[in-house]
């Protein structure tokens, strides 16, 4: 399913990944310290540069990806759209997280209140693992690199070895601008191969890292960066299934509108997005089953071609030990260029959930027929950890609440009457879910909220005016949002 070539590109070789993360390290407190201003002229930069040679960079995605030229366009002006709302974000100055507390020798708990001051400040360098499937919006100068150079971070990019080449054009694009920039030498780094990315993951200088991949190589990654000395946070995503919970009425009511877009939903990108929806829950019978059927064969949504071999492989494999279950039988499609619906029970799902509940990494679903609503509440509060769960239902169905109570409990974003491909970068965005979507549930990937993992606070206590940083100071020269003794000000 994939016909893709990529040229190689040399290993980074031990050395020069010292070099890289020493850089880095020397970089961290002159970038921290620069203003806000820098920081979001720096992130505007990288944008603009970006966008002033996409008719370079799509070219070579596609000959790397296999990705069609809409979909790099649309994936290269969210990216740049994403540096430029992150510009903004730091420009804001909330993410600083800015809290006074001044002294108060009369405080309730029994002994005065001292001056306390309450910043973000950036962690270090980081090292960002970049993904595959989004060769500009999840790698080199993606959302990851994004939020660390907001927080004040350096960044090392283990480039993704399915697209080295842009990888290489891009790195050159964001050294340009932020060289253009005066940012200091070393705030960005770019290193090719496996051996280099666990040596810069495993660098004492190095204090954070992220990763959009598969869970078996996410969590060797996490449990090297745990086991470290000094262990650093790892932010991991890992592999969701976002299983969809249809209930009755919507089935009856709905069924050509959702069997449309699911198969849409299942074939975008040939199914390489970490949104695609892996499980389907539908009642027995619903004449969804029947649509489906109809329209892959009839009126398919094209698929594409996987991104390269490796994926390909993987996809193979994960089909194979879903397909291949004793009470799992194909569907539908299958076949060049069309999406495979696989079908099983409900009760199969339960009594199995190690072996079925296994995300499908490409162009292929499995469709899970439930009895009654306790069946179809039994299989929603046993999915595990997720980055989505979807419910489709009516106003007035009596299980809409029960579903998007165990959506809560699974997943960081619960869709009502939506899919969850189309990830939009927002203010309010989370895409991230307990384990194993990911490693840090309390935090996001997506969104302006993602700059919040590369930053740790620290208190002044009672540090004379003159000593502290200015976002602290009583006048506040930068005009900061912030909270004084409990109220929020300016």
């Amino acid at each position: 399913m994939t016909g893709s070539t990529v040229e190689s590109v040399p290993d980074t070789t031990s050395d020069a990944v010292n070099l890289i993360v020493e850089a880095a390290a020397a970089a961290a407190k002159p970038w921290a310290a620069r203003d806000l201003t820098d920081r979001a002229m720096a992130l505007r930069a990288i944008a603009d540069r970006l966008d002033a040679y996409a008719a370079e960079l799509i070219p070579l995605a596609m000959r790397e990806t296999q990705l069609a030229e809409p979909r790099l366009a649309g994936e290269l002006r969210r990216t740049t759209f994403q540096l430029r709302l992150f510009a903004q974000t730091v420009l804001d100055g909330d993410f600083l997280g800015v809290r006074i507390d001044t002294a108060d020798s009369e405080w309730p708990m029994g002994a005065p209140r001292p001056d306390l001051r309450r910043m973000n400040i950036g962690l270090g360098p980081v090292v960002n693992f970049a993904a595959s499937n989004f060769p500009f919006a999840f790698s080199v100068a993606g959302g990851d690199t994004a939020a660390a150079l907001a927080a004040g971070c350096p960044v090392i990019v283990k480039a993704s070895p399915g697209h080295p080449m842009l990888s290489q054009a891009v790195g050159r694009l964001v050294d340009e601008a932020l060289a253009e920039c005066v940012a200091p030498s070393g705030t960005f780094g770019l290193v090719h191969g496996r051996d280099a990315g666990v040596q810069a993951l495993t660098h004492p200088a190095v204090t954070a890292a992220a990763f959009t991949g598969s869970t078996a190589g996410g969590r060797a990654l996490f449990d090297l960066a745990s086991r470290r000395p000094v262990p650093i946070p790892f932010y991991g995503e890992l592999g969701s299934i976002n299983p969809v919970f249809v209930t009755a009425q919507a089935a009856t009511s709905r069924a050509a509108e959702i069997a449309a877009g699911l198969l849409t939903a299942i074939s975008a990108s040939a199914g390489q997005l970490c949104t695609k929806p892996g499980l389907v829950a539908l009642p027995e019978g619903a004449p969804v089953f029947d649509e489906l059927t109809a329209l892959i064969h009839t009126s398919p949504v094209p698929t594409g071609e996987l991104l390269n071999e490796a994926i390909a492989d993987g996809f193979a494999r994960a089909v194979e030990q879903v397909r291949t279950h004793p009470g799992v039988r194909v569907l539908a499609g299958g076949g060049t260029d069309e999406a495979l619906l696989l079908g099983t029970t409900a009760r199969t799902v339960l009594s199995d959930p190690d072996a079925l509940l296994h995300e499908m990494f490409g162009p292929a679903t499995l469709l899970v027929s439930y009895r009654d609503t306790d069946e179809l509440l039994e299989l929603a509060r046993s999915v595990g950890g997720q980055l989505t769960v979807s419910v489709f239902g009516e106003d007035t169905d009596d299980t809409a609440r029960a579903l998007i109570a165990a959506a809560v409990d699974a997943a960081g974003r619960v869709l009502w009457n939506n899919w969850p491909t189309g990830l939009s970068v927002t203010y309010a965005q989370q895409h991230g879910g307990p384990y194993p979507a990911t490693t840090a549930p309390s935090t996001t990937s997506v969104g302006t909220a993602s700059i919040s993992r590369f930053l740790r606070p620290v208190v002044y206590q009672s540090v004379p005016e003159e000593l502290l940083p200015l976002a602290l100071r009583t006048d506040n020269p930068l005009s900061l949002p912030r909270s004084v003794n409990g109220a929020r000000a300016r």
